[in-house]
């Protein structure tokens, strides 16, 4: 979740990213070992970088006013593919085969990237890309989704023949409208026949808060924000504001709540999810603020903006511990968890994630209680009115993160014996 900047379009000028890129400091083991600046058309403070995917040699970051591909195939040297202007916010992307998942939470005059943002009413959902010709990605097609996708996760099907996607629809540019006030509490279930993805559409808007879930953080509405999956235990866990849900997704046209909890305490705005590599763990992360806030700071301490730890046992969620980010980041310096995924090491339980204006943290929470920090990058303030690592991914061996502002980083983590599967492609909430 972000923010929209107060002063759109304005170009990001080259000399103040630059000094941005100069403060730039970093741990030991976790080295910068490339940089790809934005360039036109996102190259002005309305081309908010988003979130990240992956598949074969390739990295798609999403922008609130398109999308680039990048090839990473030799990660110290990667570099921009094609770049597609299709203005949408968030434009979170989610990757299977061929096809590309862009989210858009706000409406607009239509589906197609020619349609601008619209004054009232308007069409928001999925739109859908064939990813083939990675130079040139082609539209073909959108599913309309009531009060549109704010992020979406892919869910195999039980045959190869359809893949679902999971859409968390949370009123953040548009306000309460009739149709989020009608859909809360839901999730939209898209069903997307592989072979045909024009055909794609909603087959499901189960309820999974039935109360329409629990306002936090001086808001007024609750909902889910975004769903992680772990697919060989069936399982996912969801982040919706102001709960934490644990849902049994072997129909997954029809998930079932089967642990709800709250953490008014600690947590503002219940984000996102990583689970363990066995699934029986899974690290709850706070966006205290929407990107905005300064929580990493002495005066807050150590409650809000962080993460919780929780393991899973019989279907229920329990409590171990809570994990903040020990640097200090003072004012102006933006600072609270967001997107991140597990770095896979045998016998351990770390993760990487970025914190906005914290810049990346890579986390060792095999102890719960005592999770720590052993890596980080980060930048300091950033030139426009917020910045910093919004997705922190591990793939292929190396960390990339979407800088909002600055592109895209690639870095490497030494250290840490990481053994990856030979996987192909990465959704980093299908796990």
């Amino acid at each position: 979740m972000a923010a929209a900047p107060s002063e759109p379009h304005a170009t990001i000028k080259p000399e103040d990213l630059a000094a941005y890129d100069r403060t730039a400091t970093h741990s030991g083991n976790l080295r910068p070992v490339a940089g790809v600046a934005r360039r036109a058309p996102f190259d002005t403070d309305a081309a908010i970088g988003s979130d990240l995917a992956f598949t074969g040699n390739y990295a798609i970051a999403g922008n609130f006013e398109g999308f680039i591909v990048y090839d990473i195939s030799h990660p110290e040297r990667t570099s921009i593919v094609s770049q597609v202007y299709c203005p949408g916010p968030q434009n979170d992307v989610t990757v299977s085969g061929d096809l590309l998942f862009l989210s858009v939470d706000q409406p607009m005059t239509g589906p197609s990237c020619r349609s601008s943002a619209a004054l009232d009413a308007g069409w928001e959902g999925i739109r859908i890309f064939d990813l083939a010709d990675k130079r040139s990605p082609r539209y073909v097609g959108a599913v309309a989704v009531p009060c549109g996708s704010h992020t979406a996760t892919l869910v195999p099907g039980p045959t190869p023949e359809a893949v679902y996607l999971y859409v968390s629809s949370v009123p953040t540019h548009q306000g309460v409208t009739p149709a989020c006030e009608a859909h809360k509490g839901k999730i939209g279930v898209v069903k997307v026949p592989v072979r045909d993805p024009a055909k794609a559409a909603l087959v499901g808007e189960p309820v999974v808060l039935p109360d329409g879930g629990t306002p936090l953080q001086r808001l007024s509405y609750g909902g889910c924000h975004d769903i992680t999956v772990f697919t060989a235990r069936k399982l996912a866990a969801a982040a919706c504001i102001g709960d934490g849900l644990l849902l049994d997704i072997a129909d997954p046209e029809h998930p079932q709540v089967l642990d709800r909890i709250q953490d008014p305490q600690h947590f503002g705005y219940w984000h996102s999810a990583v689970f363990n590599a066995a699934g029986t763990r899974v690290v709850f992360s706070d966006e205290f603020g929407g990107g905005l806030s300064i929580v990493c700071d002495p005066k807050t301490g150590p409650d809000y903006g962080g993460n919780g730890i929780y393991d899973i046992s019989g279907g229920k969620l329990k409590l171990r511990g809570y994990f903040k980010i020990p640097r200090p980041e003072l004012e102006p310096e933006t600072c609270s968890a967001h997107n991140g995924s597990l770095i896979p090491v045998a016998g351990r339980d770390i993760m990487v994630q970025g914190w906005y204006e914290g810049g990346v943290s890579v986390i060792d929470f095999t102890d719960p209680e005592h999770a720590r920090e052993i890596a980080y990058f980060e930048r300091g303030h950033s030139p426009a009115e917020f910045g910093g690592s919004w997705s922190a991914y591990f793939y292929h061996g190396y960390i990339y993160s979407n800088d909002i502002l600055k592109g895209l980083d690639v870095l490497q983590l030494t250290g840490v014996p990481f053994a990856e599967p030979p996987i192909t492609q990465l959704n980093a909430q299908t796990q």
